[in-house]
């Protein structure tokens, strides 16, 4: 039993009930490869724009020569112990990957799972009220879903939306010479770390509350412009994992300026000192050697290129021309932080890190 449960008197945390929180719960990138790798192909219409083979945000099918529906689901256990705060992180989560294809959400499903006989009901009512109100704020209705009990509690939502077909903003298009953008700073991983081991500050708190519920809005407005060719998410496989993945698609490589990455507050330090996930590991032990570290850089960049970022920022690659355009949309939109961080040239597909 959760050891809360057995003192009335004890805060509930909700962390204490699952092994791993936020997208940090993501099946290791090196054993999700071994079990794809022998899946034999599905059925695959013409109208499938994007399905699994690049591993992009969403799955794209077109509707008509105007709409193409975006589908994509996400769900993870609890990354804090306020049950309101996990169902808006959960939500925003979600939701994130439409923006990250160039769409605008419309309509969401809830997919909930708790431990009924340990958590109290109105735990669970705030976590759902959370997710409605991201939703809200996204401006779509929670239009069903389904519900289990479950060992832990899980909480995350189906998220559909629409885009015009020649505005999807897939993760395999860039084009050698363009430049990589960062919606936001990096971190989220070792302040959640920091958080389960009860040494994480009220500021940080706030740093990683406010990070990971801001919705991802700007990439319906990027996804317009011409001279943006890829968009992601920099999710549970944190920064070097992604751009990996958008390098290896577009068949190119992916070179990170370090010292231009925007960092939340304190996180080197922390990462110093141990605050870090076991998923980071696990993503380094599956992609690590893809990535090459340019000696000078300090000791906790390997840590902090593979750190889960839950709700984590969009990654955009687009032509030098269009910089200014990009970094103006996401500074309209409140992205204060967004920041050029990189380039993808021609070589073997690959990630290179530089001071």
């Amino acid at each position: 039993m959760n050891p809360t449960l057995m003192n009335p008197l004890a805060p509930l945390r909700l962390t204490s009930f699952s092994h791993g929180g936020g997208c940090g719960c993501k099946i290791a990138p090196g054993v999700l490869s071994q079990i794809l790798k022998n899946q034999a192909g599905g059925l695959i219409p013409p109208e499938l724009m994007v399905g699994i083979e690049t591993a992009d945000d969403a799955a794209v099918y077109r509707l008509n020569d105007q709409q193409a529906l975006i589908a994509t689901t996400d769900f993870f256990m609890p990354i804090v112990d306020d049950p309101y705060e996990f169902g808006r992180i959960a939500a925003t989560n979600a939701i994130s990957d439409v923006y990250a294809m160039g769409g605008r959400p419309i309509m969401a499903l809830a997919l909930v799972a708790m431990p009924i006989n340990q958590l109290p009901v109105e735990v669970v009512a705030e976590i759902v009220r959370g997710g409605q109100d991201v939703c809200r704020a996204a401006g779509i209705p929670i239009a069903g879903g389904h519900t289990i009990d479950s060992v832990e509690p899980i909480y995350g939502l189906v998220a559909m939306g629409l885009v015009h077909p020649e505005r999807v903003r897939r993760n395999a298009d860039a084009k050698a010479g363009d430049v990589l953008v960062l919606g936001k700073p990096l971190g989220v991983g070792v302040l959640s770390a920091a958080l389960k081991k009860e040494q994480l500050s009220e500021t940080g708190y706030r740093q990683l509350i406010e990070n990971t519920t801001k919705l991802n809005t700007p990439g319906i407005a990027l996804s317009a412009l011409d001279g943006v060719h890829a968009l992601t998410d920099v999710t549970g496989f944190g920064l070097a994992g992604h751009a990996l993945e958008l390098a290896r698609g577009a068949k190119l490589r992916a070179v990170i300026e370090w010292s231009r990455v925007p960092l939340l507050e304190n996180v080197v330090v922390m990462a110093a000192e141990g605050m870090v996930t076991g998923a980071s590991g696990r993503n380094w032990a599956g992609y690590g050697a893809d990535v090459k570290l340019v000696p000078g850089l300090h000791a906790t960049t390997q840590n902090l290129l593979s750190d889960p970022q839950t709700s984590g920022g969009l990654l955009v690659s687009c032509a030098p021309d269009a910089v200014d355009a990009v970094l103006k949309v996401f500074r309209d939109e409140g992205f204060a932080r967004a920041a050029v961080i990189g380039r993808v040239e021609a070589g073997e597909p690959s990630l290179h890190v530089v001071p």
